[in-house]
């Protein structure tokens, strides 16, 4: 699956502890055919790893061994190279496997627990900036989910929707000699508060930003009806677009994406400063890493590629190849560590261009208290 695909919803029911074991197999990939060749090896010897490792976990019983086994296979007969993105993560256990692919490279791991390792799939989701297309036109209105420049066709909620307005009475039109309009037919009017209404509906369940296309015209009328779509945050003006295709929808909106991409550095930048000020503020990973075991984030900014691993020694961090890491434990992810706790606490995650924090370590954090 993709990561536009990892609902809210989603994410919980993956979260939710399972009878032991539940495997997570990740693996970093290549985007290009040409480079993954060996990607397929890799992940087989990873398999092979997850169920040696369950043959020799005595806490395992054969007949789960055997289950997840299969389950694991099954998640493997999914994958498909051709058309890999930056990261792998399989997850497998009683009765149920699930494969996802990334738009960011993952540590490569195998994992037995009684929960799934979500926090890739967290971390791909906020880096990603998943946002909702909604193509308006008054034969027919589709929802398009979106990830940087990747649009694909959603069918999800009431959409894609059509409208129930009657064709126009030639015989009439040429009696009374008016042209038919149906911007000014009350169907039309019922037909885009309706949709205004499924938009509501599909932000209440999996709320995103969302982007409005067509034209100036329809999009007024949806304004004039309802109240949902005024919070859009961009708009198109441009129409025949409710088909797609996918491409030419991304053309029309990278504009505006570039255009949200600096408000949202600026927005961010402007609260670190604000926060600095007033002393609510946090930077650098070890300090980041003790605010956020206290609850205290409530807006962390990370910058795209900032990854470490660490150990943790007297709650502080160090680097993994000093010398009072020996003996420690590894910790790989880190900074996912701190992205997943900051959600759990309630707290805003936002991924800015690499050098955008070098002045404070590659991370800040704007504090509640």
């Amino acid at each position: 699956m993709h990561i536009t695909d990892l609902t809210s919803g989603t994410l919980v029911e993956l979260r939710a502890r399972r009878p032991y074991p539940a495997v997570t197999v990740a693996l970093p990939v290549h985007r290009r055919q040409r480079l993954n060749s060996e990607d397929p090896v890799r992940l087989r010897n990873l398999v092979a790893e997850a169920k040696r490792r369950l043959e020799a976990d005595p806490a395992v019983s054969r007949e789960a061994r055997f289950e997840v086994a299969g389950q694991l296979d099954r998640a493997v007969a999914e994958v498909d190279f051709r058309h890999s993105l930056d990261g792998l993560v399989l997850f497998a256990a009683h009765g149920e496997n699930h494969v996802w692919d990334l738009p960011r490279t993952v540590p490569e791991r195998v994992v037995l627990s009684d929960t799934f390792e979500t926090r890739n799939l967290v971390a791909a989701r906020e880096q990603a900036h998943p946002y909702w297309v909604l193509a308006v036109s008054l034969n027919l209105t589709t929802l398009w989910s979106g990830s940087f420049d990747e649009i694909r066709k959603a069918e999800t909620g009431d959409f894609p929707m059509e409208p129930d307005v009657p064709q126009p009475d030639p015989e009439h039109q040429e009696r009374v000699g008016d042209r038919f309009d149906p911007l000014r037919g009350e169907e039309a009017r019922r037909y885009f508060r309706q949709v205004d209404v499924a938009l509501h509906a599909l932000l209440a369940e999996n709320p995103r930003p969302f982007h409005l296309v067509g034209l100036p015209q329809e999009l007024s009328l949806l304004d004039d009806v309802g109240t949902t779509a005024k919070s859009a945050t961009g708009r198109v003006h441009s129409g025949g677009l409710a088909n797609g295709p996918a491409p030419a929808l991304a053309q029309e909106l990278r504009p505006v994406l570039a255009a949200e991409a600096v408000h949202e550095i600026d927005r961010v930048t402007q609260r670190i400063e604000n926060a600095q000020g007033r002393k609510v503020f946090a930077a650098g990973l070890d300090e980041v890493w003790q605010t956020v075991r206290e609850g205290r984030i409530d807006l962390l900014a990370v910058e795209d590629g900032f990854q470490r691993t660490v150990v943790v020694t007297d709650s502080h961090l160090l680097p993994s190849d000093s010398e009072a890491a020996v003996d420690l434990a590894v910790r790989e992810d880190i900074v996912d560590e701190i992205i997943e706790a900051t959600l759990d606490t309630g707290g805003e995650v936002v991924f800015l261009p690499d050098g955008t924090l070098s002045a404070h370590d590659h991370i800040a954090a704007v504090l509640r208290f």
